[in-house]
């Protein structure tokens, strides 16, 4: 009678290396248990990973010196962009962020070469460090986009308006009666219900955005500029924008023990850091305002003719 003979010896073996592989398994699970957590986990499916930070990617072997350079500058230099005496360029670094196209710290590398970029697109000397005469000519290209800066140059200043409607109370600094061109007034309320509903920050200060000063008559500008004895054309324009009806000071911050509208250096260097400022000089061109830059508070809307 045939029939398959099996050893006891085979049969140990077999059990022994069907326990081997249990034991193995069992270690292989308890590896990955106890490790998972203490690796670094990525998004979950289906979710995007978070935002880079500015500084990630300012970092720009060979960038170096200029940025060095630009640092020592930022905040040593003497001179008068806008014919008055300043130190340093902090106050208009955000402005050249945005003009160039870069988040990256001015100090940065990736600052620097940034402007180089620019500065070769001006033709220029590319070399990433901001010069005086680079930000004149940044200067000029910003001034241009003003519709009574054209006009300037052609040596015509504008006439007052036939047409001026009244703000509401609550968008006036402090209740104040403000009066602009109906297109300048709407195009303002858009623009300020977009940055109060995009910035929880602009929205937590009811000061925000509101107006301290729109369409002023020439002869009540004569009469200001002759009381407070500031007739120069930095602190009050002879041809000044706002007899145009198109032109708005608005709070963007003011830094402790200065108005709102004072434009001593430590003022507006604290105004351009303000979320409030940094939204404007982003987003103002999508309701067709520019601004002034010496005056981070002065916006003018480019939608009519002065």
């Amino acid at each position: 009678m045939g029939g398959v003979i099996v050893k006891v010896s085979d049969v140990l073996r077999f059990l022994g290396a069907l326990a081997a592989c249990l034991v193995l398994l069992l270690l292989l699970a308890l590896r990955v248990t106890s490790c998972t957590p203490l690796e670094k986990a990525g998004p979950a499916p289906g979710t995007a990973p978070p935002p880079p930070t500015a500084e990630a990617g300012c970092a720009r072997p060979g960038w170096s010196s200029a940025a060095r350079r630009n640092a020592q500058t930022l905040t040593d230099r003497a001179w008068a962009p806008f014919g008055r005496t300043e130190v340093g360029w902090e106050t208009y670094a955000p402005l050249l962020q945005r003009e160039i196209g870069t988040a990256c710290p001015p100090d940065s590398e990736g600052f620097a070469a940034a402007f180089a970029a620019w500065q070769d697109e001006q033709r220029l000397p590319a070399d990433g460090v901001v010069g005086e005469a680079d930000f004149q000519l940044l200067k000029n290209a910003v001034q241009s986009r003003r519709p009574v800066v054209q006009l300037s140059a052609e040596g015509i200043c504008p006439d007052t308006p036939e047409v001026i409607a009244a703000a509401r109370p609550e968008e006036g600094y402090g209740g104040k009666l403000i009066h602009l061109r109906p297109g300048a007034l709407s195009a303002y309320r858009r623009m300020v219900a977009a940055a109060r509903a995009e910035v929880p920050e602009i929205a937590a200060d009811p000061r925000n955005l509101t107006i301290f000063s729109g369409y002023r008559s020439p002869a009540a500008d004569a009469a200001r500029c002759a009381a407070e004895g500031n007739c120069d054309g930095i602190a009050r324009a002879r041809c000044s924008p706002h007899r145009t009806g198109l032109a708005l000071d608005l709070y963007v911050g003011q830094a402790p023990g200065f108005p709102p509208d004072s434009s001593a250096d430590p003022n507006r260097l604290f105004m351009t850091r303000t979320a409030t400022y940094r939204w404007m000089l982003a987003n103002a061109h999508r309701y067709g305002f520019v601004n002034y830059p010496f005056e981070p508070w002065h916006w003018e809307w480019t939608g009519e003719r002065p």
